[in-house]
């Protein structure tokens, strides 16, 4: 039995099977942590949605924020953008099983065993894993009522309140948990966000730092497992922390990482987020199994 991870999907449903079949996977006995964003912007995102369904009982899901953006424009209360590819999901007869089974899904999942934690864009370096834990449930919770589902999405977008508060309510406080999970990268160590900055590690603005090198994170000595930014190319500096979203769907590669050894596969793709037939599809890298204590 192994256990993987895989970055950022993105509607890029061939790069998952090629790095699959690479490794044996048997849905069986395996499994496989998706880090979010399953769906939008590749070219097969409704098939990508079925194929993980077909193997729910195989995965490990937490959201990013074109799954959300997803619930969002099915329950027509965001707008499709041009660049989106969710409508064939929305349209598709089979769509509102596969949205129900995504609706689901966590936000942040922790293995108590391997002390590993994984989230869609990471954890704010101001809360302790027990506060993440916590804040994550409440939006999952929203997620997952029918009555507090609508009111929810309705208030899910928005960059503003920029920072956590104790005595935030509402919507509002979902908002923040959601944007810190979510969209997160730049941030200052009493976690203020900057959600306009996407470029590398030294493009911070001002005073704001990429999320996990603030000195007093809290999390420090967990092994956080993280997609969302793909400017980072994977590469991370940082003990303890694990980047995969290596951009596919941008014409990078899908990266596939065994969580107990590290050990990193790497599928190339074209600028369409399908498998490059002209070259050696996969590479071997290596990654930090543990975080020091």
């Amino acid at each position: 039995m192994a256990t993987y991870a895989v970055g950022d999907l993105q509607g890029c449903l061939e790069p998952l099977k090629c790095l699959l079949k690479q490794v044996a996977f048997d849905p069986a006995i395996d499994r496989l942590w998706l880090v979010g964003d399953l769906v939008n912007r590749g070219p097969q995102s409704l098939e990508t949605l079925r194929f993980l369904y077909g193997m729910r009982e195989s995965l490990v899901c937490v959201l990013g924020n074109h799954d959300l953006h997803l619930l969002a424009a099915a329950k027509k209360i965001e707008r499709l953008k041009k660049s989106d590819t969710l409508r064939e999901i929305i349209e598709a007869p089979d769509g509102p099983v596969l949205m129900e089974w995504l609706r689901q899904q966590k936000l942040m999942h922790y293995d108590e065993v391997r002390d590993v934690a994984m989230a869609h864009a990471g954890i704010p370096p101001q809360w302790s894993l027990r506060r993440a834990l916590k804040c994550a449930a409440e939006v999952e919770t929203a997620l997952r009522d029918d009555n507090l589902f609508p009111a929810y999405l309705d208030g899910m977008y928005g960059n503003e309140p920029a920072k956590w508060d104790n005595d935030l309510k509402g919507v509002t406080r979902l908002r923040v948990i959601t944007n810190y999970f979510t969209r997160m990268r730049f941030c200052t160590a009493e976690g203020k966000l900057d959600l306009k900055s996407k470029e590398g590690l030294d493009t911070a603005p001002p005073g704001y730092k990429p999320w996990f090198q603030h000195k007093e994170r809290k999390t420090r000595g967990l092994r956080i497992i993280f997609g969302h930014w793909a400017a980072l190319e994977g590469n991370v500096q940082e003990p303890g922390i694990c980047a995969l979203d290596t951009g596919c769907v941008w014409g990078g590669s899908l990266t596939l990482m065994n969580v107990d050894s590290g050990e990193r596969l790497s599928c190339k793709c074209d600028e369409h987020g399908a498998v490059l037939p002209s070259v050696a599809p996969l590479i071997t890298e290596s990654s930090p199994v543990s975080a020091p204590r």
